[in-house]
């Protein structure tokens, strides 16, 4: 900008320059804008020149990052100005300080029309940047015509043309009614044979947002675009100052090409020769050279060509030839040009008959998998999952689950999904496939969901040969001293159900069996208790006639169980024992679980059903899609009609004995390890192979189609986990009650108290919307992934997500999605960081819109203080010290608390592990006493060792003494209080089953006589 002669201005500068600091220049913004006020409020005694200085310092003061409220009118009057100086202000002011939506704006519309079609090419060109820039829909309807004359008008010089189709190109985007595309086919088949490259370069623009929004209009253009191409790659009437590098104008070539992936196909031989002729220059002129910039101008333009040779589905010789140069690019050391070999080489896998071409590499493939950059590791993990078989499946699926055991957290849930996926696919028989979901489990089982392991069951269940080999290989992994817990989970269903198969085998009698499982549960959480007890029923009932001395042990766990807090535990041990008295009744109840119906598996499915729909799609189209949306965005997508085709692997419905109202079990909810999905409600009548896959899908998002409805209660399967009864934790930020036309399904602080202990689950769910949660804790820092999942078949809109943080936290959420489309999903990762200990919780304020109703809820975000422990065994030599070190208050905290809910010392112990502080036994000689200890993260704290003791009296449960020590006194009265409030609030069995209100019940069909439920409530 010319500032000379503006004495004042340069004057303002420099005072703001020499502030010593942000207080001092805001007192001189102050004082500035002030005066400012004041000279424009007697605007007819300001001259012109006074006024542009005035706004001028407008302008800088908004730059500096202050609100600039007043002087709009001034900066739009400047346009009016018949000397270029003042009006050359008012564009660029009006620019930076008005959008599109201005009110003001609008006042200036008959100014920029006087300029644009005045012979003044200054003020052209000046208005022309102005509407090219917050030109909105008022500007489009009223000025298209205008620009559409300068475009097309020969009189025109370049610089005032290629303005007038880059402005052409914003009205466009704005109203796209604004172009009559029969007049204008031709009109821009006469652009693109313009001589001048910068007048083309931005006709190109024009034309590739209007053959993206109907390109059969446009058929005629097509060979003007392969012309261009032509006049580019044989350097032919291009000006030096086009040329970038050596490389003629790579700007217009992309485009060029990039429109050309919009036309389906090129029929004309001629035209499809000298294309393929200029591709095929392309390809045999880019190498990897030193110079960076030239680097990045020629991979732009060869990747592009890349996309439109998988367009056009050109001959086998010239793909080879992609993939060739694309196995040299990920061979060097250049990781960017490494990162775009291994993304192309991915897409170039959607073109038929170069998967062949591309396992040559292979090996290199595999090398890129454990290379330093992470987006490098994602994206060979993609190309292997795309170019895994039949041929290389066990090779890579070995290669995957060697890599898992080092891989980074980040990617081990994607890469335990792919493996999972992989190896059911491609499966040479189902023994290696057992080994392989097994070998998983034990590697990664933290990241493995449960549906793998019940995909494991119903293999084993459907094939009696594999029956003895599964038993066999759970039996062995067992022996193990430490295994996950879904290994546990896994290998007591498989011993419970097939361990008769090995009884001659060493080491596999029933007790034996019952033995080794035993040992495991203590180690095991609340949901998993329940599956154990139904394997020491099946161990009981294989036993006939039992072994007396395995009954009374089995009886005595039952026993111990029939108290227990957890309703679905204690049912099950009361129920057991009952029936495990009854003799011969007990193998008519528990008899071996029935052959699953034959259904394709959902997984595979979704994989099918993924490379079908890939294989039609242009490269283009699916750069489109991946730009929709910031948050991924994962679609459902389903047969018309009919009925799915089978395969040997198979999913199907897993039941489950959860003891649940109905209305959760017509919600059909899956919680899993990194995915939230819900099946589909299930008539009664319809066929099982041809509805929904019950148990969701590790790929699935949502698949509900319209609100919840009521279906029968499913049929009991004794052997597969419940639904987690999970404590109702005290609330530690209360949030106020919205009216709302649409109520939540079930209760919301019941699912933000289960999400208090576990990583994963629903948040929030509603008719149309369904909010679940998968978190990562480490030390301090955490991340939660948001998975908004729309239920319906129409999008949801308005969609807003607005993370409230209490004062300890530091909370980053990503972009979220304005629209959710139908019956998709979209995650959208929120970054935690923990500053000093406090039991307050973020809220998420999330609001969305669908049809009439406008729905706003304020939720709880289970980022409490126990996410951020890390339990830690300490020994006498070290508690002792560390003990004595802290004397008394406000360090050590001591405090008798009343009105505990009575429990047994190791049922506190459960509840203290699952709040991740470690029970270490021994450390206290009264036996009635509890000493626990956890490691405390935060950002001021760092980590921060806490001992907590326990102090019980037999005599009066309902009273204990606490005393909590640690290094800062906050976290020590934070801990003390936090730990009060869930040894006070533990809810009765009574309150976990309880039905939610204002959801309908289902109606329970007639019970046939042969129903194993039946029989079990008649022997009961």
């Amino acid at each position: 900008m010319a500032l000379s002669g503006m004495r004042g201005l340069s004057v303002f500068i420099s005072d703001v320059r020499n502030c010593r600091n942000k207080e001092q220049e805001r007192l001189r913004v102050d004082k500035e804008l002030g005066n400012i006020r004041t000279r424009f409020k007697n605007e007819k005694g300001l001259t012109p020149y006074e006024k542009k200085k005035y706004v001028w310092k407008m302008l800088y003061i908004y730059m500096l990052g202050y609100d600039v409220d007043f002087g709009h009118m001034e900066a739009v009057s400047l346009i009016s100005a018949p000397k270029y100086p003042e009006k050359q202000v008012g564009y660029i002011v009006t620019s930076c300080l008005l959008n599109e939506n201005h009110d003001f704006l609008r006042l200036a519309i008959n100014a920029v029309r006087n300029d644009i079609i005045g012979r003044n090419e200054t003020f052209q060109c000046l208005a022309l940047t102005l509407v090219g820039n917050i030109g909105g829909r008022d500007f489009a309807e009223s000025l298209a015509p205008d620009v559409q004359k300068l475009l097309i008008s020969s009189s025109c010089r370049p610089l005032v043309r290629k303005k007038a189709a880059l402005c052409l190109l914003r009205l466009f985007r704005k109203n796209s009614d604004i172009l009559n595309v029969d007049g204008w086919s031709d009109r821009m088949a006469q652009l693109l044979d313009e001589r001048d490259l910068g007048v083309l370069t931005s006709s190109m623009s024009l034309f590739v947002a209007l053959v993206s929004n109907n390109h059969e209009a446009y058929w005629s253009c097509l060979p003007k675009c392969v012309k261009v191409m032509e006049r580019l790659a044989r350097n032919q009437d291009v000006p030096q100052e086009y040329t970038y590098y050596g490389i003629p104008s790579p700007w217009l070539q992309v485009k060029t090409m990039r429109a050309l992936q919009y036309f389906p196909t090129v029929e004309d031989p001629s035209i499809r020769r000298a294309l393929f002729e200029v591709l095929q220059r392309i390809l045999m002129g880019t190498d990897v050279v030193k110079n960076v910039n030239k680097n990045n101008a020629s991979h732009a333009v060869l990747f592009e060509a890349l996309a439109l040779v998988m367009h056009l589905d050109s001959e086998k010789e010239m793909m080879s030839q992609c993939v060739a140069l694309l196995g040299k690019f990920i061979a060097v050391r250049e990781p960017n040009i490494r990162y775009l070999g291994l993304e192309n080489m991915t897409r170039m896998l959607m073109v038929t008959d170069v998967h062949e071409i591309i396992k040559r590499h292979q090996a290199q493939i595999i090398t890129s998998l454990k290379d330093p950059d992470i987006s490098i590791r994602r994206r060979s993990l993609d190309l292997l999952y795309g170019m895994c078989d039949v041929s290389n499946a066990k090779d890579i699926v070995e290669e995957l689950l060697q890599y898992l055991g080092t891989a980074d957290f980040a990617m081990r849930e994607e890469l335990a999904l792919k493996a999972a996926i992989l190896a059911e696919k491609f499966a040479p028989d189902l023994s290696w496939y057992v080994d392989v979901i097994l070998q998983l489990i034990d590697k990664a089982g933290d990241f493995v969901s449960d549906d793998i392991w019940f995909r494991v069951v119903q293999f084993v269940t459907n094939n009696e040969d594999l029956q003895p080999y599964a038993a066999l290989k759970a039996r062995e992994y067992l022996d193990k001293p430490a295994i996950h817990e879904t290994m546990v989970k896994v290998s007591a269903y498989l011993l419970g159900e097939y361990s008769h198969l090995l009884a001659r085998r060493p080491g596999c009698s029933p007790k034996e069996i019952f033995s080794i499982i035993h040992e495991k549960l203590p180690m095991v959480s609340t949901p998993t208790i329940p599956i154990l007890l139904t394997t020491y029923a099946k161990i009981l009932m294989h036993s006939q006639p039992p072994d007396p001395e395995l009954q009374n042990q089995i009886w005595a766990v039952y026993s111990k169980y029939e108290s227990c807090i957890d309703a679905e535990i204690q049912q099950r041990a009361v129920e057991y024992l009952a029936l495990s008295r009854k003799g011969e009744a007990l193998m008519d109840v528990l008899a071996e679980m029935p052959k699953f119906p034959e259904r394709q598996s959902s997984l595979i499915k979704k994989a099918e059903d993924t490379e079908a729909d890939t294989a039609e799609l242009s490269a283009i189209k699916l750069r489109t899609q991946q730009q929709t949306s910031n948050a991924l965005v994962l679609t459902d997508q389903r047969p018309a009609n009919g009925t799915p085709q089978g395969s040997q692997l198979g999913m199907v419905m897993v039941p489950s004995t959860s003891n649940v109202d109905e209305s959760a079990v017509d919600q059909q909810l899956t919680q899993s390890n990194g995915t939230l999905s819900v099946g589909d409600p299930q008539p009664p009548a319809q066929d099982h192979a041809a509805t929904g896959d019950i148990l969701g899908d590790l790929l699935s998002p949502l698949a509900i189609e319209g609100p919840p409805g009521v279906s029968p209660q499913s049929e009991h399967n004794n052997n597969v986990p419940s639904h987690e009864n999970t404590l109702d934790a005290l609330a530690l930020a209360p949030v106020g009650d919205q009216e709302s036309t649409v109520k939540p399904i079930g209760d919301i602080a019941e699912r933000f108290h289960a999400l208090c202990f576990k990583d994963s689950g629903v948040l929030y769910e509603d008719p149309y919307v369904q909010i679940g949660i998968k978190a990562e804790w480490r030390g301090h820092q955490g991340r939660m992934v948001l998975f908004l999942g729309n239920k319906n078949t129409a999008p949801l809109d308005s969609v807003k997500a607005v993370i409230l943080p209490p004062s300890h936290l530091k909370l980053e959420l990503s972009l979220v999605p304005e629209v959710i489309p139908p019956r998709a999903q979209v995650q959208c990762p929120l970054e935690v960081v923990n500053i000093l200990p406090s039991r307050d919780v973020a809220v998420l304020d999330f609001s969305y819109k669908f049809g009439t109703n406008l729905v706003n809820n304020r939720l709880r975000l289970p980022a409490v203080l126990n996410k951020f422990f890390q339990p830690v065994q300490v020994s006498a030599e070290e508690f002792f010290p560390q003990w004595r070190s802290l004397p008394g208050p406000p360090l050590k905290l001591q405090e008798v608390v009343r009105g505990v809910r009575p429990m047994s010392l190791g049922e506190m112990a459960n509840l203290f592990n699952s709040l991740k502080l470690m029970v270490c036994p021994g450390l206290d000689p009264n036996p009635c006493n509890l000493v626990a200890s956890t490691t405390f993260y935060s950002e001021n704290t760092r980590a921060m060792l806490c001992l907590i003791r326990i102090e019980t009296d037999p005599a009066d449960r309902t009273q204990l003494r606490m005393t909590v020590a640690s290094g800062d006194p906050t976290l020590t009265f934070e801990l003390k209080e936090f730990i009060k409030e869930h040894l006070v609030s533990i809810p009765t069995a009574g309150q976990s089953s309880a039905p939610v209100a204002q959801q309908p019940q289902a109606t329970n069909p007639p019970i046939a006589s042969s129903d194993p439920g039946a029989l079990l409530a008649g022997l009961l």
